[in-house]
């Protein structure tokens, strides 16, 4: 029976109507969180009907949290991190400061007091983890300059928070609550006001540098070692089990001894694991749960909102949202533009920090325990949330329409910036070794000259061994590719590149399609390449498409859609091993060698 088993019936429910509103919503071409959320109000307290067990949403949502950051963490080296300071310390600081000045000042025109407005203002500053990196990888910008600028914010915004949840009971008295700790705070939470303010921030810098020494020095050189050990017993078990293990087992231990968010913990988990060669490899074995426990976020986050408050705090709730996505966007904006970074980055930011989330929700609940914020202050912040989630894909949506036009009006009072050689013209029939300078950040990408040439989607493991054949076959080609990294290897190689995602309309425009021989999409997502089939059959019916696929149904689907020869993974690798036992070597030319 359900009330004897609240776990599963907790995920079975969760998953379930996440699933059914999460496909409606996709019919309907809205974003499925949207559905998620929806199912989370339909099994939370506030709707008749079954109700799910709301702390045991809570947890199974904070796993979610804790595998998305150590995902990140897999992709973001240190280097990275500290690429990005100058911007994303500042920016976040002022951009928390001005968010939470709105906030207090909502607060006083409610009729509150200081201490509630500073809560209030201070939840309503910092942006969900889970919205942002999964709006970042939907667009595939977390490896892009753009992305690495978004993820060192949420990170300076997450210490912050770290910050504001220590020091609120040791202040609590000062601002009007009750001196108090919540008896389930753990590691730093629970620091008593006896320490004073200095004290209590001196022990929190403290451990939070502790907590990152350990992690550089002793996880440097553990966690690598760990996994290659996993990895030469030949289990995948083992060696997923290892993943997860680490993952959960930093990020809590991390809470626990050091009083660093669990988000945090996992992140530089997951960071010190990228230095191993098998980060790639851990990463897909911590996906499937991870896009699994995401989802499980945000029914938790809809289990919390009363959708009869839209009708008793109307008003409230409009400025609410007002503050979350206007104030803090445009915050943001400024500040990045301020900063001299490119328009499109200032608007990707600004729309990427345009909601709140998980920091805001323990905020919220830690400001009424303390008797600081009232009961109307956290229906406000959950309010604000949800709303500000729901609109979240739509603000992206906005400044990719808007972008243009304002790309277009300054450009009409700056002079236009030529993309320029990076080495000297090659022969005619070899590669071009003029790069496009835009990396999805100034604008669109300048339009390709080449012409009967090749397109490469993605060079990744596969993309990399075609893109070789075809320089050596000194035939015209060039790379769509996101990944900045890659694209420096490839500017070093001589290599023309677009920069960004090939689904992007702009992008895929700059390869020339309609002037193309031939279409290779080297990219293991079968969804994304067919988007790309149909937009070069549009552009140019008579394009050459040969794709990539990892099962029959792929297979069937990109054939469905247009591509004249879809190569699978497995068969080609039983080919090679058919024709190595008959003797039979493949040549250099054949597909397998791709």
């Amino acid at each position: 029976m359900p009330h004897d088993t609240p776990l599963i019936a907790t995920i079975v429910a969760g998953l379930g109507l996440a699933f059914v509103f999460g496909a409606l919503a996709n019919r309907f071409r809205i974003p499925p969180l949207v559905g998620y959320l929806v199912a989370g109000v339909l099994v939370g307290p506030n709707t008749p009907g079954f109700v799910a067990d709301a702390g045991l949403a809570n947890e199974l949502a904070e796993i979610g949290v804790i595998l998305l950051m150590f995902g990140v963490g897999l992709h973001f080296s240190l280097k990275d991190l500290l690429s990005v300071r100058a911007i994303a310390v500042p920016g976040a600081i002022v951009q928390i400061g001005f968010a939470t000045a709105l906030g207090a000042g909502l607060a006083w025109m409610l009729g509150w007091s200081m201490g509630a407005g500073l809560v209030f203002g201070l939840a309503l500053s910092v942006a969900s983890t889970v919205v942002l990196l999964r709006a970042l990888q939907e667009r595939r910008l977390i490896e892009t300059g753009r992305g690495r600028i978004a993820v060192g914010w949420l990170i300076v915004e997450d210490l912050a928070m770290v910050m504001a949840l220590v020091l609120l009971p040791a202040l609590a008295g000062v601002l009007g609550g009750q001196e108090q700790t919540d008896a389930h705070a753990s590691g730093l939470l629970s620091l008593p006001a006896s320490y004073g303010i200095w004290g209590v921030v001196g022990i929190t810098l403290a451990k939070v540098a502790a907590f990152v020494a350990v992690m550089l020095v002793v996880g440097r050189r553990v966690i690598p070692w760990i996994l290659h050990y996993v990895a030469h017993t030949g289990s995948r078990e083992l060696f997923r089990l290892a993943v997860l293990a680490i993952a959960l087992g930093v990020a809590f231990g991390a809470a626990k001894l050091f009083g660093v968010s669990l988000a945090l913990g996992a992140f530089f988990a997951g960071m010190i694991m990228s230095e191993s060669e098998l980060s790639h490899r851990a990463a897909e074995e911590s996906l499937p749960l991870r896009d699994a426990f995401s989802v499980l976020f945000f029914v938790s986050v809809g289990m919390l909102f009363d959708p009869f408050s839209l009708i008793s705090n109307g008003w409230p709730i409009l400025a609410t949202l007002a503050i979350i996505v206007i104030g803090k966007s445009l915050a943001a904006f400024v500040i990045v533009i301020a900063f001299g970074y490119p328009l499109a980055t200032a608007l990707m930011i600004s729309a990427s920090l345009a909601q709140i989330g998980e920091f805001s929700f323990i905020l919220a609940e830690l400001g009424v325990g303390l008797k600081l914020l009232p009961e109307q202050g956290r229906d406000l912040i959950l309010a604000g949330a949800i709303l500000s989630i729901v609109l979240n894909p739509l603000m992206f949506l906005a400044i990719d329409w808007m972008k243009p036009w304002l790309e277009a009006r300054a450009a009409r009072t700056a002079p236009p910036v030529e993309a320029k050689p990076v080495g000297p013209a090659t022969e005619p029939g070899q590669v071009a070794s003029v790069v496009a300078t835009a990396n999805g950040e100034d604008g669109p990408p300048p339009r390709t000259s080449l012409t009967n040439h090749a397109i490469l989607i993605g060079y990744g493991r596969v993309g990399s061994l075609v893109g070789a054949s075809l320089k050596e076959a000194t035939l015209p080609f060039l790379v769509i590719e996101d990944a900045d990294k890659t694209l420096a290897r490839l500017k070093a190689d001589g290599i023309e590149t677009v920069s960004g995602n090939a689904a992007n309309a702009e992008v895929f425009a700059a390869a020339n399609p309609e002037g193309a021989k031939r279409l290779i999409l080297a990219i293991p997502n079968a969804f994304e390449a067919g988007q790309i089939v149909m937009r070069a059959r549009a552009a140019n019916p008579g394009i050459n498409v040969i794709a990539r696929a990892h099962s029959d149904a792929e297979v069937e689907h990109l054939k469905g859609l247009g591509a004249d020869t879809v190569i699978m993974g497995e068969r080609e690798i039983a080919r090679g091993i058919v024709e190595e036992v008959l003797g039979q070597k493949p040549s250099a030319t054949e597909p397998s060698a791709a």
